[in-house]
């Protein structure tokens, strides 16, 4: 198949199947409910070389909820078996099992373009630690001999979307950053759109590529663009998450509801006054009559005109302004019972404090390796004792990029270690990333693997653990594993960082005070923080 975005393949190096040298590794995540499409995609990205082209693994999330077989792949397609709870929830899966730099996300319905793996290296070869993701380009071929369907074009806004993850590379660290998909969105709906807008708030860039993806228009019975309303209930819970302003930042059309609500409510007047055959039955069913007729016209006018077609818009026109508003008024109920369960809900004591180091338990040293420089922060012993008179324990997670950059060894990590316990007593385990921003470990905060493992040997679930921390990878590493996250804001904490804090507390004995007691974290203000400007950090150089 052909398209705008064809590519012949010439210039790869080493050819398909061989990784280019010094290029990021990339793992290729598809999720699947078992669609008939699948079976071709991992045959088009063999053409392409991957998973060995990108030096990375091709992982298929199996997310069907009752799958009667196994899903019949090449040996090189690994399968994670995914929760069955929609699209986001699957990619979730998909990206925790990866381990690359990159997490390339493709739909199970595209087919890649030729040269498609070659120009996702040269999308993200040059993008440097601030950048977030890459999109792909999405074509979406139509029949050249007549205008679209209303349904080939619905399908065909996707060549216009936003960060739509039908192709969409993410580095894995700014994944584990945001704490992946938000699994609230159960459909093929604004979870994509959720997420840039998280990371573009937290300080990452997103930028798009060149690489190009066909998405076929795939059948669909007459009644789609009714079931297709039920996102209307996601735009209420984006509303509640972003602002009122969230359509204009993803470029998102403003949408007919407001219209599909006046012409829904004019119906129910109608029914309503029926009974009296009066004035305001006639004006209700008037106005119904002209909602219906305008919307019905739109959706006709710009397409084939069939019989068919003509027959399928006047019938589901009809149908859409009841079923917008339904989904419109369930996703107000959810998000008053997600408010109000958040609100009633207590908040257990934690089994388990794990503490970032620098800037949390001691004072801030850049690759401090003398044991001599270590100072505690003002209130951490106090804070320490209570925590030890709980019978809560704890541990030290901690980010020492010094080791990679060889200004420090694992010995003098330990000795500052034993300095502090003897400042401030048992401390706990301790465990701590000796890698540098680009080596693409799992350990590193912002990713799980600190939290994960500090978890594991106090011998409990990483839900069942607090994570304080000063800055937002601190934060993000917490969200990433199901930990709970309290910031304690320094001078080097950004303001976007405070912001995006779930929890927050001005020091050290606040933030366990919020944990042991359950006082309100509002009502414990943020520190002072520097001028705007005055730290400027990718946020992949938050963690030093």
């Amino acid at each position: 198949m052909t398209g705008p975005g064809e590519r012949d393949g010439a210039g790869r190096a080493g050819g398909p199947g061989v990784a280019r040298a010094g290029a990021p590794k990339v793992d290729v995540v598809v999720p699947t409910a078992g669609r008939d499409s699948l079976p071709a995609l991992p045959a088009a990205l063999a053409r392409e070389g991957v998973p060995r082209g990108l030096g990375g693994r091709l992982i298929v999330v199996d997310d069907r909820e009752r799958p009667e077989r196994a899903l019949e792949l090449d040996d090189e397609v690994e399968v994670v078996r995914g929760p069955a709870r929609g699209p986001a929830a699957a990619r979730n899966a998909g990206w925790r099992a990866a381990s690359a730099e990159w997490v390339a996300f493709i739909d199970d319905d595209v087919v890649p373009e030729l040269g498609w793996a070659e120009a996702l290296l040269d999308d993200i070869a040059t993008l440097d630690a601030a950048v977030a993701g890459s999109q792909g380009r999405i074509w979406v071929p139509l029949p050249a001999e007549r205008p679209p369907t209303d349904w080939e074009r619905n399908v065909a806004g996707l060549e216009t979307a936003r960060w739509a993850t039908a192709d969409m590379a993410f580095r894995r660290a700014a994944l584990a950053a945001a704490g992946g998909f938000d699994e609230r969105f159960a459909r093929a709906y604004r979870e994509d759109a959720d997420l840039a807008l998280r990371l573009r708030r937290a300080g990452w860039r997103l930028e798009r590529g060149e690489r190009v993806v066909c998405h076929p228009v795939r059948a669909a019975d007459r009644w789609v663009s009714v079931r297709l309303q039920a996102g209307n209930a996601d735009d209420v819970l984006m509303r509640a998450l972003h602002g009122p302003r969230w359509r204009e930042e993803v470029c998102a059309p403003r949408g007919r509801l407001r219209r599909h609500l006046a012409t829904a409510a004019a119906g129910a007047v109608a029914i309503a006054a029926a009974p009296a055959r009066g004035r305001l039955a006639l004006a209700g069913a008037l106005a119904w009559t002209a909602g219906t007729a305008e919307l019905a016209w739109a959706r006709i006018a710009p397409g084939p005109r069939t019989r068919g077609e003509v027959v399928t818009m006047v019938v589901t026109s009809a149908a859409i302004p009841p079923a917008a508003t339904w989904h419109a008024l369930r996703g107000l109920a959810r998000r008053r019972r997600l408010r109000a369960d958040t609100e009633r809900a207590p908040r257990p004591r934690p089994e388990a404090v794990l503490l970032d180091r620098d800037g949390t338990l001691i004072v801030d040293v850049p690759y401090n390796g003398d044991p001599d420089r270590v100072v505690p922060m003002p209130g951490a012993r106090e804070a320490l004792t209570r925590l030890r008179a709980a019978g809560v324990r704890t541990a030290v997670v901690s980010n020492q990029s010094g080791i990679a950059r060889g200004l420090l060894t694992p010995a003098d990590v330990a000795a500052v270690q034993g300095r502090m316990e003897a400042l401030l007593g048992p401390l706990g385990p301790l465990e701590f990333c000796p890698h540098g921003p680009g080596d693409g470990c799992d350990c590193r905060k912002p990713a799980p693997g600190l939290v994960e493992r500090a978890a594991a040997r106090l011998g409990v679930e990483p839900r069942e653990c607090a994570v304080v921390g000063d800055i937002g990878s601190d934060v993000d590493a917490a969200l990433a594993a199901g930990a709970r996250p309290v910031l304690v804001p320094t001078p080097r904490t950004r303001p976007q960082e405070v912001a995006a804090a779930p929890e927050r507390a001005i020091d050290l004995a606040t933030a366990v005070d919020i944990l042991l007691d359950g006082r309100d974290p509002a009502a414990a203000p943020p520190t002072r923080l520097s001028a705007p400007g005055q730290s400027r950090r990718t946020p992949l150089e938050a963690a030093a």
